[in-house]
């Protein structure tokens, strides 16, 4: 597992140019000046493993940017992806506050820059600092609500075809880009983290996308996946 001070760089929050975007870091000068005395940055490359489940937690990471995936394991191995975290959201807050083990592995997707702050320091600075416990409790009633959106979005679905559905409006409205060729999403998941996203398997995946470019749904470019008929999407998960 790479340290937490992993390629340690020199950052200073008070010149993030996007922090007033995230409900965490939008905080006053004092608490992200108090901030930056307790943290370590760091660069992580793809595939970097920043915590695994059923760990002590040793503290949080603050994704700066890059992406993130959050994933939770049975007895027998099969692993299911619950969440893509974003930059600007805070990982392992609930472990680190409660003092109990990780419910879930943190794993980047993509290079990424994170901020590390060890579990002592954390607690003493949500402590000293109300707008900071403020912004905690926010981000972690938005990750409830978003938790409870996709158990009801995956529970109530009838077919793998209408979960895979939902997953790809879900992500057009997220990070969607609309293009002449239509709404364009940067895929940086397998086949495979795709299935564990939607409790199916890879050859599901693959052909359902397959059977989706037949219909002209969707087209792939690389890494780029172009939703071209959005409102046949939807209808998939209306009916």
């Amino acid at each position: 597992m790479p340290s937490p001070y992993n390629l340690e760089v020199e950052y200073n929050c008070a010149e993030c140019r996007v922090r007033a975007e995230r409900i965490f870091c939008n905080m006053s000068a004092p608490a992200v000046q108090a901030l930056d005395t307790v943290k370590f940055t760091g660069l992580y490359p793809k595939g970097s493993l920043l915590f695994v489940e059923g760990e002590e937690p040793r503290g949080v990471f603050i994704l700066c940017s890059g992406r993130a995936k959050l994933t939770t394991s049975s007895t027998e191995g099969k692993t299911l992806i619950v969440k893509i975290a974003e930059p600007g959201e805070v990982l392992g807050a609930s472990a680190t506050i409660l003092g109990k083990p990780y419910e879930v592995s943190a794993e980047t997707i993509e290079p990424s820059q994170l901020n590390f702050i060890k579990r002592e320091d954390f607690l003493k600075f949500l402590n000293s600092h109300a707008e900071a416990c403020m912004h905690t409790a926010q981000q972690l009633s938005e990750k409830y609500h978003a938790a409870q959106r996709e158990i009801r979005s995956l529970g109530l679905s009838q077919t793998t075809s209408e979960k895979l559905a939902r997953l790809l409006l879900d992500w057009c409205d997220r990070t969607g880009e609309e293009t002449a060729r239509g709404t364009r999403i940067k895929v940086l998941l397998t086949h495979e983290e795709i299935a564990q996203m939607i409790g199916t398997t890879r050859e599901t995946v693959t052909r359902l996308l397959s059977d989706f470019k037949r219909k002209k749904i969707v087209d792939v470019k690389g890494s780029s996946l172009f939703v071209t008929n959005k409102p046949l999407l939807e209808h998939m998960v209306s009916v």
